[in-house]
This record gives C-alpha cells, structure tokens and sequence, in this order.
C-alpha cells in the first residue's frame, strides 16, 4: 500500500484546510519544493499535490509553485486542482506529472475522463470527494445527488488508474480515517481505490492496509504528517 503525503498549494504555499473550507487553511511551509525534498527524505515514494485555488478557479494557479517541486525531487507526482480540459491534462504531462488527477470534471464530463484515459493509459486518476457520502465539486463548494459509489462504477472498465475517495466531513481533522466509505467505492468497483480526510495515527495506516485486498491501494495523508501526529517511519513500515 502506498502513502502519499499532501502538498496542498494555496497562493503558492503550503496549506491544510478543515474540511476544505478555504478560510480555514493553516500554513504549514512558505517553500513548496524544500517541502517535497523533505518528504522524499523521510522515505515516501510519491506526492500528492493539490492546487487549491485551481479546483476553485477552474484553471491551474499555482503552476510555479508546482514547477518547482518537480524540479526539487524525482519522486512521482499525482496532480489534481483546476484540471478540465485534454490541454492542460497535456501540458502537465510534459513538464513531468506522473499522474492527474480529474474531480470535477469527473461529474460534470465523465467523457472527458474517459478520453484522458485512453489519451494517457495508466496516467489518469478520479477524484471523488464526498460530503455525506454526495459527491462535492468545485472545489468542494457545491454538492450533488450523486452518490461516491455510483460516480465510481461509471468508470469502472475506462482505463482510469485509481479512485481517489476523499470523506470531506473527516479532511483535515484528524479525527480517523473513514474506513468503510472508502470500502464501500472499493467494493463497488476494480479499480484501485486511494483513501484520503482524517488520516491521523498508524492504527489508520494499519486499518487500511488491512483491507489491502478489498482493492485499498493507498492512502493521502497530510495534517498527521505536518504536526507530528503520526510518524514517517512507522506509517511507511505499517503500509508495507
């Protein structure tokens, strides 16, 4: 199972939210890249970026801030934020992202997905974020009918190369990871599911990694990484 640590970019630095409100962002790093060295330091294997004011603005804003990381370490990196177009998708695979991540778009043009992932086989990622198990989009700031589970099934057999499963009510808190939700899309389809919100000691990493075989593939973790909640060694050590 693999953990990706969080590099959220508000106004090119680093940031946790609570439950995704902007207003309640906490700055943890003002140098993104020295940030993603640190991380391939302690012993991680991938990144998780988000750009936070492109998933509200609908286009990439923290281009720099993600430029730089890539040129501060060779780590993989998944991408997601303001991603909803095939040129943009294009332009960040030819500056070195590893993997894009489409939330979104993956409501509002499940088409587009579908066409990414034929474009880009094994390099496209979903991002379902869910508010009471409802789909959220646009940042978070609007909430569908849709259910998680049912977003994910419509992909099921398109190519896409995981389902990132975000419990919005948990992110941020660390308050636990919401084990069953991120089941319940596992369960519903065979593509492998990243589990991300409330990650907050190595009994998450250990509840996870424990339904390993019910296609838990990974898990996000930010605030628990960034105040010491939860410690690299163990959690790397619990995953693998």
């Amino acid at each position: 199972m693999i953990l990706y640590p969080a590099i959220d970019l508000k106004d090119g630095v680093c940031v946790r939210l609570r439950r995704g409100i902007m207003e309640d962002a906490t700055v943890y790093n003002d140098d993104p890249a020295a940030q993603a060295a640190h991380f391939k330091a302690l012993g991680f294997s991938w990144l998780h970026i988000v750009d936070l004011n492109g998933a509200f603005a609908g286009r990439p804003v923290n281009a720099d801030a993600v430029s730089a990381i890539l040129g501060a370490t060779d780590l993989p990196v998944q991408l997601g934020g303001g991603i909803r177009d095939l040129q943009t998708i294009q332009r960040w695979m030819d500056r070195g992202i590893a993997r894009v991540v489409l939330g979104t778009v993956a409501l509002r043009d499940p088409d587009l997905v579908r066409m990414a992932a034929r474009e880009f086989p094994g390099r496209i990622a979903v991002g379902i974020d869910a508010k009471g198990g409802k789909v959220a989009v646009e940042g978070w700031a609007e909430v569908s009918e849709m259910t998680a589970v049912d977003l994910a099934k419509t992909f099921e057999d398109d190519g896409v190369t995981a389902i990132i499963h975000t419990d919005i009510d948990r992110d941020g808190l660390l308050e636990g990871v919401n084990v069953a939700a991120t089941l319940a899309v596992a369960a519903a389809v065979a593509i492998p599911v990243i589990a991300s919100g409330g990650v907050a000691t190595v009994d998450d990493v250990v509840a996870l990694k424990a339904n390993e075989d019910s296609g838990i593939a990974g898990a996000i973790i930010g605030r628990a990484l960034y105040e010491g909640a939860l410690e690299p060694t163990a959690a790397l050590a619990a995953a693998a």
